[in-house]
């Protein structure tokens, strides 16, 4: 079998972050590439591990491997612009999370503040186990929330937060000419722009 390496980048850290953090970027263009059941369950139980308040573990995850009937249906929701190159992912997955949760010694649910923070990090490990494994994913929110909600059958004790396709990174060829063009890895702001020691700093006011 032939060892799929993360493409590197000329993505240049100010720190000395480890390269699958600075490398992992979300192509659009993928190859026709399958992706077998047991790959995916892998970035699932990457997943798995993610830290979550009271260990509560809020996520869920739903997926339809391309060619299978529920492909369509996980497709259905998205906006148009998305449809039009999600279509060749191996798989997609949407990205739910539970409300509510039972503390320890209880026996009622009760509202958890951090349960969409919580789905952030299962998705993060879900995404970085994928660019270690050679693989590439794109999260989108660009989709119908309620239709999605509808058509996978969520209840409503669930969020649906994001919708991400999963591929092999292909060379973009079925890609529109204005998003083959964007098909490079896209900067990112300096740390000194989103952390600070101490008190609020009027430069994060800015946005």
């Amino acid at each position: 079998m032939t060892a799929h390496l993360i493409p590197p980048t000329d993505r240049t850290a100010d720190h000395p972050a480890h390269r699958l953090f600075v490398d992992r970027w979300s192509p659009r263009g993928f190859s026709d590439e399958a992706i077998p059941a047991a790959e995916l369950l892998t970035f699932f139980e990457a997943a798995r591990w993610a830290p979550s308040s009271y260990n509560s573990q809020p996520w869920r995850f739903l997926y339809a491997l391309r060619g299978q009937p529920e492909f369509d249906t996980f497709l259905g929701p998205l906006v148009e612009f998305n449809r039009g190159w999600a279509q060749h992912a191996a798989a997609l997955v949407y990205v739910l999370c539970k409300k509510t949760f039972t503390p320890a010694g209880k026996t009622e649910p009760v509202v958890s503040r951090t349960h969409s923070f919580d789905a952030g990090a299962a998705w993060a490990n879900f995404a970085h186990q994928a660019a270690l494994s050679g693989w590439v994913t794109h999260g989108m929110s660009g989709f119908d929330v309620e239709a999605a909600q509808k058509a996978l059958q969520v209840p409503d004790d669930f969020a649906v937060e994001i919708a991400v396709a999963v591929g092999r990174q292909g060379d973009g060829a079925q890609l529109p000419p204005q998003l083959k063009e964007r098909e490079k890895p896209s900067p990112r702001q300096p740390v000194a722009a989103f952390a600070a020691a101490g008190l609020f700093p009027q430069r994060f006011a800015g946005g």
